[in-house]
């Protein structure tokens, strides 16, 4: 394994590690405890807080120190504490369970403030949630809000951080309930502090995260998220459009093989669970695979571990049969696709639209956000899509987050 596939994979993919900085710059760490962690008060509305714990201070030196590579972002005005929530939600079948995630208030402020809401990339790792890793980007892109004078919120998603079971890879469904059920109990735990969470969200989001914002947008404009609505939409190297796009970059070239196989690993045995595609990991695993790689997606390995027990592309990972089946999708498989890719087709923003792409993107083809983009502006939309020239997937979020918080803290 070469040291950039395992910065392709195990870096790019998973947000929280796009760049290290002294851990000592966030404080007074807390790990879950299982009280904390555990899934209670089953009858407890959607978005009830069950816990929240300090997990980091910073001050706006520290911020300023720790977002060195993300060149041009402006300059923080406020020192900030993070915090873990874990809070109530519904999992893939409608069912009560816990997620986790962090709010982080700019320390001082009291009163109506907005709301940026981030969502993360691809994550296979439990531990790399930014509700638990001290040295998560993700972590760090929410405080920066948070130093501007926005409140800061993340979700893990399902499965992430102190969340239990194991993360329904690209699910819309359980995206935006994970993010919208934060929200909600990112206004209770707000008010406990003096702020009340202004009606209009900022949203954006990172790769898994930049589709994950589109569908979680598009529910804060159906009303479908409490008193709360979309203000904004800022996504960055997001897959809009897995069918036409996504799927044929897999197997073209234009994504690189062992990226390849890393993506569609994680999203096929996470989709067996929720959509239903196999019953036998043989019947779309080759030998030895086919034994391995769902354990390598049970949330407690490592970014560079699962690399090194995958191939380099996925026509050795795959059967060939399976490989023909993700080429020309047919049946639940076209079915679940389909349904992904409406969130760029069902519904107009009423609020302007920004996408962000790079030209040498392996990981996320530019295209999709071209594709992303036909789709609303057929329906109405305003969509700007802002090409950061030649850089790669980790460089287009490098280059898109000054812009976004830039753009943000005009709404602080």
């Amino acid at each position: 394994m070469t040291s950039r596939l395992t910065k392709t994979v195990a870096g790019t993919l998973a947000t929280a590690a796009l760049l290290t900085f002294p851990l000592s710059a966030f404080a007074a760490v807390d790990q879950p405890t299982l009280s904390e962690a555990a899934v209670s008060r089953v009858h407890a509305p959607r978005g009830a807080l069950v816990s929240a714990v300090p997990v980091a201070q910073l001050t706006a030196a520290q911020l300023d120190a720790a977002a060195v590579d993300f060149p041009g972002a402006p300059k923080s005005a406020y020192d900030v504490t993070a915090y873990r929530v874990v809070y109530r939600t519904i999992d893939h079948d409608g069912r009560p369970t816990t997620a986790s995630g962090i709010i982080v208030l700019p320390d001082g402020r009291r009163g109506a403030l907005t709301v940026a809401e981030y969502l993360h990339g691809t994550n296979p790792t439990k531990a790399a949630a930014a509700s638990v890793d001290p040295a998560s980007t993700d972590r760090l892109v929410t405080a920066l809000f948070a130093g501007q004078g926005l409140v800061g919120v993340a979700p893990d998603y399902l499965g992430l951080g102190v969340g239990p079971g194991r993360h329904p890879y690209i699910d819309t469904k359980t995206e935006t309930t994970a993010s919208a059920d934060l929200l909600l109990a990112a206004r209770t735990f707000a008010a406990r502090h003096g702020v009340v969470l202004k009606r209009d969200v900022l949203v954006t989001g990172f790769s898994q995260g930049g589709r994950a914002s589109i569908a979680f947008g598009r529910a804060l404009s159906r009303g479908e998220v409490g008193p709360f609505r979309l203000g904004e939409i800022r996504a960055v190297a997001g897959p809009y459009d897995l069918l036409r796009t996504e799927l044929p970059a897999a197997f073209d070239g234009r994504l690189l093989p062992a990226t390849a196989s890393f993506y569609l690993a994680y999203l096929v045995t996470a989709w067996n669970r929720t959509v239903g595609l196999y019953d036998d990991p043989r019947e779309a695993f080759q030998a030895p695979y086919a034994s391995t790689v769902e354990g390598l997606f049970d949330g407690s390995h490592p970014g560079d571990e699962i690399v090194a027990g995958l191939p380099d592309s996925p026509e050795k990972l795959f059967t060939p049969a399976f490989i023909q089946r993700l080429k020309h999708p047919e049946g639940r498989l076209l079915r679940a696709i389909q349904s992904a890719d409406t969130i760029c087709r069902d519904w107009t923003p009423r609020v302007p639209v920004h996408l962000y792409s790079g030209t040498k993107d392996t990981d996320v083809v530019a295209a999709n956000a071209d594709a992303c983009a036909a789709s609303l502006r057929a329906r109405g939309a305003n969509v700007t899509v802002h090409s950061m020239g030649p850089v790669d997937h980790p460089g287009t979020a490098f280059a898109a987050y000054p812009e976004i918080i830039r753009a943000y803290a005009r709404h602080a």
